[in-house]
């Protein structure tokens, strides 16, 4: 049995994840979590996105999933969309990936061009 501050710890942790998914923001990050996205660890590269920024107290980076991207052969994919910059698509990401990408793309604005597999928009 959980006691009540077990309980509001819980709660304080989930409202801190939901927060960091929704809301206004300079950058949003979108993790595939389609069958073949999950398969190959897209949930373990989405909750390293989600601590490292918890982490980072990034508070305008916005982080969402979605389907399948159709680059199955690339998964887990994760595209970083800035607005009025091209949307940047990486592929193969692992969660050491995913902790570069938040130092040098997020908090340092440089695309890591190793990691892109598919060119902006």
């Amino acid at each position: 049995m959980k006691t009540l501050a077990d309980l509001k710890k819980i709660r304080e942790k989930a409202l801190e994840d939901l927060k960091l998914r929704s809301g206004n923001t300079r950058v949003q990050i979108v993790v595939g979590m389609g069958t073949s996205g999950i398969k190959m660890g897209a949930r373990e590269v989405m909750k390293t996105f989600l601590e490292e920024i918890a982490e980072r107290n990034l508070t305008d980076v916005l982080v969402t999933q979605t389907a399948e991207k159709r680059l199955s052969s690339e998964e887990p994919v994760v595209e970083v969309i800035e607005e009025g910059k091209d949307t940047v698509t990486y592929g193969n990401m692992t969660p050491d990936k995913a902790k570069k990408t938040i130092v040098e793309h997020i908090v340092n604005g440089k695309v890591v061009s190793d990691y892109v597999v598919q060119p902006g928009d």
